[in-house]
């Protein structure tokens, strides 16, 4: 009888060149193992610029010709081992994938076997965009060979550079503040200006018998607080940079406070969570902001009102972009630190009673994309009030301010693996269209 070929053996040795390619295509080295193999096709060897590391991970490539996975959708299959394989590859000391290769649409989904679930673990589950095997796994497949006892070692990201955006803005202060005494207790010089007739400001902080503001307090309600007769202007650089360090929280205190008067008609401060957020307009109605991008001009739904998927006429909850903002001397410069949040409330104005699921759910799907982009739009918002202070018509701002400059950038000589960010628990392509964070033009 002539010899044959079947055609699951030609279809074998196709997966498996493919593979092959695939993972030389990816910068790893890649052999493929003699015909006696077992339950392993080929060895992928992590290299770094072309320089092999001797770390190795073993991999098992099924082919299929077309057909379906079990359970398959738009999002996902899974895929159930075999139990002699699962046997096989227990006594291994490599990390183990399986690599899932379909001809008819050419496609690649990979997965270490050691996190399958279900009986015997046999049972693994694909996420079509995050299992995928080409160049944007190659940080995650070197992870796999850091050994899981001791302290391990170091496998840099094998993506090219990128550019990161520090979140800090250098601060502009200015030029006087304004020192006084007082026969008041800050608790005291609330109450008074309460319950003044004329509009209350508190960007202003007391310690001691002393007040200091960057306005004349006697240009304003705060006069009541305040001996007139003493109030003195002194130059800023003899609080800003005292070599007390209580002196020097003090005057960040005083930043803070008149960071939040700056941002009254947009923001609203949260005293529990100490951070800024942006003001709704109207009762469970959007909020967008519109700014210019670094390259483009952008928008972001700084409040957004998510509707139940099932009753279109009930919300959810609405979600205010915020941030928590710290200032921070750094040798002779003042920072205005930006940490991106949000903060969630029932209608636009009552807060929410369980914010923290929401907030950690809304956490899982940002990745580092989303937070410059954050970082970008606080500091446009920041530094509204001097674009429009460059036209010739604007009318100047009565009180001195505080302004930002450009948050830092630093270039990365390589990239940083959005699997740090977090795996999000759905695709970008699950998520609602109004809960996008922000939208170029």
């Amino acid at each position: 009888m002539a010899k044959t070929i079947t055609p699951n053996q030609l279809l074998g040795q196709i997966g498996e060149t493919a593979v092959q390619l695939r993972f030389l295509t990816m910068g790893f080295q890649f052999d493929v193992r003699s015909r006696l193999e077992t339950g392993i096709d080929g060895i992928a060897e992590v290299m770094i610029e072309g320089q092999p590391t001797a770390r190795m991970i073993a991999v098992q490539v099924k082919a299929t010709e077309a057909g379906i996975y079990t359970g398959e959708d738009a999002s996902g299959f899974t895929y159930l081992l075999r139990t002699e394989d699962l046997a096989y590859w227990r006594g291994s000391n490599l990390p183990i994938i399986i690599v899932l290769f379909r001809r008819s649409d050419d496609t690649y989904f990979w997965k270490e076997v050691s996190t399958g679930t279900g009986p015997g673990e046999r049972r693994l589950s694909f996420d079509k965009k995050l299992d995928v095997l080409d160049p944007k796994a190659v940080d995650r497949l070197a992870a796999l060979t850091i050994p899981k006892a001791g302290f391990g070692y170091y496998v840099p990201p094998l993506g090219g550079g990128e550019e990161a955006l520090v979140n800090i803005l250098p601060v502009s202060l200015p030029d006087e503040v304004f020192v006084a005494t007082t026969p008041h207790t800050a608790k005291q010089a609330t109450a008074i200006l309460l319950d003044a007739g004329q509009p209350a400001r508190f960007d202003w902080v007391i310690k001691g018998s002393s007040f200091w503001s960057f306005h004349d307090p006697r240009t304003s309600s705060c006069e009541q607080i305040v001996d007139p007769d003493q109030v003195e202007a002194i130059e800023v650089r003899h609080l800003a940079f005292h070599d007390d360090l209580d002196e020097r929280n003090n005057f960040a205190f005083l930043l803070n406070l008149t960071l939040r008067h700056q941002l009254r008609s947009d923001l609203e401060w949260d005293k529990e969570g100490r951070l800024l957020f942006f003001r709704a307009r109207v009762e469970n109605e959007s909020r967008t902001f519109h700014y210019q991008s670094a390259k483009k001009k952008a928008e972001a739904d700084v409040v957004n009102v998510v509707r139940s998927k099932t009753d279109a006429n009930r919300v959810e909850f609405v979600r205010h972009h915020a941030f928590v903002p710290r200032f921070e001397l750094l040798y002779d410069q003042w920072f205005l630190v930006i940490n991106p949040t949000y903060y969630f409330t029932t209608n636009g104005f009552i807060p929410h009673s369980y914010p923290g699921a929401l907030l950690a759910g809304k956490k899982r799907l940002d990745k580092s994309a989303s937070l410059r982009g954050q970082v970008i739009m606080w500091h446009r918002l920041l530094t509204e009030e001097e674009r429009k202070a460059d036209d010739l018509f604007a009318v100047a701002a009565a009180d001195p301010r505080l302004t930002f400059g450009e948050p830092p950038s630093v270039e990365l000589p390589k990239k940083v693996p959005e699997d740090v960010w977090g795996t999000p628990k759905k695709s970008s392509e699950d998520v609602d269209p109004d809960q996008e964070l922000l939208r170029f033009e």
